[in-house]
């Protein structure tokens, strides 16, 4: 049982018959429903249903042989890395030729080096560098850049590492992709936090104006400061983006409009922006900010 648990509730049979139970004698335990089977070989000690999805990683991996490692997506989802989570479970394997499991997409490792492996609460899965390049293979720019975001603000991005998986990449598709959003992009500087600033994101680049950084931290002289939605630095504008529970409550009211006093008091332009514009009227959102954007920087503004 703690070996079960240390492995999020999964064991493969093998396991337990290293351990000194007979195969007939787990077989008996699962039709007494003592344990509950998962894939081929491979037993819970719950119900599958009741597994996490860190149980479920586990029993593909286990599934798959003893050198079966998350990856793609499912390595992603470990490494915290914001990608929507598909309906199956990637898991790369030596040679992939002759695995079938049902809920499991099964990918090759052939080029596969040691520097590509690493463990994730006891889950062997592939490295954010090598993760990165496989997901490179069928993500869009966008998912990347998001991905490279949430690696840097979690502090894993390593560099070095991602040109090294590059530099052996073979020619895959996904390289020039990875490479070109690094080539493109500043590490945590798209980093949205909502289906609205999503959008909002969108549609500034429609405009020709992406912004320098979202959700920007802006200090006061005096100490404390402000957040701020999407920032353009030379522009000296602000762009905030107010969802659907922004007028809540009256002191939220009175304290977005001292906020916005106190940036323009620094310099700084403030435009907000509602969530039915941004939901129901984009031309006009994107019309507004070429307006805001187009033109010189306002007089007086700081350097």
């Amino acid at each position: 049982m703690a070996r079960a648990l240390a492995q999020h509730a999964v064991l493969a049979v093998d396991e337990i018959v290293d351990l000194g139970l007979s195969a007939s004698a787990v077989r008996s335990r699962v039709a007494a429903g003592r344990l509950h089977a998962v894939h081929a070989g491979v037993v819970a000690v719950v119900p599958p249903a009741l597994l996490t999805w860190r149980g479920r990683i586990v029993a593909a991996l286990r599934a798959c042989g003893p050198m079966a490692l998350a990856s793609y997506r499912t390595a992603a989802l470990l490494l915290c890395l914001g990608l929507h989570a598909r309906a199956w479970i990637d898991v790369t394997v030596p040679s992939s030729r002759g695995y079938r499991r049902p809920g499991i997409h099964v990918h090759s490792g052939a080029t596969l080096s040691d520097a590509d492996v690493t463990q994730i609460d006891g889950i062997p899965c592939t490295t954010l560098a090598r993760t990165l390049l496989d997901i490179a293979d069928d993500a869009t720019p966008r998912e990347l850049e998001r991905a490279i975001d949430h690696a840097e603000r979690r502090r894993i991005l390593d560099m070095a590492a991602v040109q090294d998986v590059l530099e052996r990449a073979n020619g895959r598709g996904g390289a020039a992709v990875l490479q070109a959003v690094f080539a493109d992009h500043r590490a945590t500087s798209t980093l949205t936090r909502s289906g609205l600033e999503e959008a909002f994101l969108g549609m500034a680049r429609g405009a020709g104006h992406p912004p320098d950084t979202v959700n920007a931290w802006i200090p006061y002289p005096e100490g404390g400061g402000a957040e701020a939605d999407f920032l353009w630095r030379e522009r000296r504008l602000i762009a905030e983006v107010d969802g659907r529970d922004v007028h809540t409550t009256r002191r939220a009211f009175e304290h977005d409009r001292r906020r916005d006093q106190r940036l323009t008091a620094l310099g700084w332009r403030v435009v907000r922006f509602s969530w039915r514009q941004v939901e129901h009227e984009p031309d006009g959102v994107v019309a507004t900010l070429r307006t805001l954007l187009g033109g010189s920087t306002p007089p007086g503004a700081p350097s």
